[in-house]
C-alpha cells in the first residue's frame, strides 16, 4: 500500500467524483488547487457539462482514458458504489476526502489490490509534502 503522498505524487490524471462548481464547496476548491499544481482533473458529475471549464463525464465508466486516481466527494453511503466502479475501471488508487469514511469501500479496494486512502483532504496533503506538477 502506498502512502497518501504517494499516490498524489505518482498520479498525473485524477477523476473527481461528485466535482462542483460551487466556489464555496471543498468539492470545487480542492480539485480546482489540484488542477492549479499541474494534474489533469476529469471531474465526474450527470448534473452539469463542465467544471473549471473542464468537460464533465457523468460516471467513471464513461471516462475517456484511464486515470491514476480517483478522488471522491460524495457521502459514505455512495463512495461504496463509486469504489466499486472504480475498481470495474482498474483504477489503481481511491481517495475519499476528509470526513468520509467506509469500512466497506476499504474492504472492496483492499480485495481488489488498489490504494486506499479515507478521511483525507487532497489538498491538505499536496500541501504537507509540497507536491506539485509544475517545473
Amino acid at each position: 500500500m502506498r502512502s497518501a503522498q504517494q499516490i498524489l505524487a505518482e498520479a498525473n490524471v485524477i477523476a473527481v467524483v461528485g466535482a462542483s462548481r460551487d466556489p464555496f464547496k471543498p468539492s470545487h476548491t480542492v480539485p480546482l488547487q489540484i488542477l492549479q499544481h499541474g494534474w489533469r482533473i476529469i471531474p465526474v458529475n450527470p448534473f452539469v457539462d463542465e467544471v473549471f471549464g473542464v468537460p464533465t463525464v457523468p460516471t467513471l465508466a464513461d471516462l475517456p482514458e484511464p486515470v491514476d486516481l480517483v478522488n471522491i466527494f460524495r457521502p459514505a453511503r455512495d463512495a461504496v458504489e463509486v469504489v466499486r466502479q472504480a475498481v470495474a475501471i482498474e483504477a489503481p488508487a481511491v481517495w475519499l476526502q476528509s470526513g468520509i469514511v467506509s469500512a466497506e469501500a476499504r474492504r472492496i479496494a483492499e480485495e481488489a489490490g488498489i490504494d486506499y486512502v479515507e478521511d483525507r483532504c487532497l489538498a491538505v496533503e499536496r500541501a504537507l509534502g509540497r507536491l506539485t506538477k509544475l517545473s
